[in-house]
């Protein structure tokens, strides 16, 4: 077998490894770092198979797949596929969780950093399998998992995708092609998200809904978003199990509370660093886009906050505006701009709460600074955000980078 891999990150390195334990006789021939027009203009005739990297956009060549279509036309089990703009690898791993307390062979993969083929000679018919999909992952999807989950869809990868309606069009795959004997759970205060549960033929559980305060109390995480990517969770094993969310919730809030409880976050998503002389700092990393900036800013209305924020934006500077606008916020006291977004911000806007900084470590350092000295004029509680509202490869390998180093100087503060 011969096989032309396009890409070759994480995905694109376990595929060449799957392939060569099953096939002895498999070759490949390697296509990274190339633009969609030089790809294509290729010849692979002589390739078995050409698999194509998320990063890749689908190209539409003959005997053309993608890792995530390979992984769902061989998988032997359920799949519940959860996407989003944000929340959807938070959501993913309360529904491992929920899973893992009733001691189902459960695996989680996918966007959140494993990649599916990994796992797939693990799985038999009787295992689950939480994936989390990004649009890339759904672009040419032509199955649909038997649980779907469509959080909140925000502008996202305008820089990739040709415009907001090819990134909806990616998203709407996880369910386009689901039938009556399917589930589709969907977040019903979000009008795209409404408008593509309407297109679905599955059946619909709309949320967020009412869950008991007992429930929502051992919810470790904070945010009114994270209660209701637990609520998703909740319907989506429910689902899984063919019964209703409140049949779930009647016969198994025991299995339910421990699930939660034991879910204490994911890295870089507003995860809770350390206290430092009366500040509390929290990495939130993985916000890239508005929309996840003010969720974070939001989820601390009783706090004094000093906030981090810029990289490299993926909009061309359009959402600078609306990122400004989040930045009103009556309770944000100061705001440290850092990388390209960060000092197009101050070119554009005059505010007395910028702070401009060259580096990461600066901006640590200055936020700790200005911190302690709110906390101790206000005698209010302090938090320091990093919620970048833009990307990271300006000044970071990625996102995973750029939150280890924020945690790195954070941990490294001296009282």
């Amino acid at each position: 077998m011969k096989i032309a891999l396009l890409g070759y990150g994480k995905e694109g390195q376990a595929a060449e490894k799957y392939f060569q334990n099953k096939y002895a006789d498999t070759t490949f021939d390697v296509f990274e770092n190339e633009t969609p027009e030089q790809l294509n203009q290729r010849d692979y005739s002589s390739y078995d198979i050409i698999l194509r990297s998320p990063s890749v956009p689908p190209l539409n060549l003959p005997n053309e797949s993608s890792l995530t279509r390979y992984f769902f036309d061989h998988c032997p089990c359920p799949i519940i596929g959860v996407t989003a703009t944000k929340g959807k690898g938070t959501t993913c791993s309360f529904i491992k969780s929920l899973l893992d307390t009733e001691e189902q062979d459960a695996y989680l993969v996918g966007n959140i950093g494993i990649p599916a083929i990994e796992i797939l000679d693990q799985l038999t018919p009787k295992s689950v399998v939480v994936y989390e999909m990004s649009s890339f992952q759904l672009w040419d999807l032509q199955k649909s998992p038997h649980v779907a989950v469509i959080g909140q869809l925000e502008p996202d990868h305008l820089n990739v995708h040709k415009d907001m309606d090819d990134y909806l069009n990616a998203k709407t795959n996880i369910t386009r092609y689901q039938t009556e004997q399917d589930y589709l759970i969907y977040y019903a205060k979000n009008p795209e998200t409404t408008k593509i549960a309407e297109t679905s033929k599955a059946h619909k559980i709309p949320y967020p809904f009412e869950i008991p305060d007992d429930i929502k109390e051992v919810i470790k995480l904070p945010g009114l978003h994270n209660q209701e990517n637990a609520v998703a969770a909740i319907a989506a094993v429910a689902a899984s199990k063919n019964i209703s969310p409140d049949e779930y919730l009647a016969t198994n809030k025991n299995e339910i509370k421990q699930g939660l409880e034991n879910f204490k976050g994911l890295p870089h998503r507003l995860e809770f660093v350390r206290e430092l002389n009366g500040v509390k700092y929290y990495d939130d990393n993985f916000s890239t886009n508005p929309s996840s900036t003010r969720v974070a800013i939001n989820s601390f209305p009783d706090n004094n906050l000093v906030v981090i924020i810029g990289g490299r934006d993926k909009t061309n500077n359009e959402d600078l505006p609306e990122i400004y606008e989040i930045l009103q916020t009556k309770n944000i006291k100061k705001i440290i701009l850092i990388g390209e977004s960060g000092h197009e911000l101050a070119k554009r806007y005059q505010d007395d709460r910028f702070v401009l900084a060259k580096s990461l470590d600066q901006a640590v350092s200055t936020a700790q600074e200005l911190a302690e000295a709110s906390a101790s004029a206000n005698s209010a509680n302090t938090v320091v955000i990093m919620s970048p509202s833009a990307a990271s490869f300006d000044m970071f390998k990625n996102v995973y980078d750029r939150g280890d180093q924020f945690k790195n100087l954070v941990d490294s503060l001296a009282r």
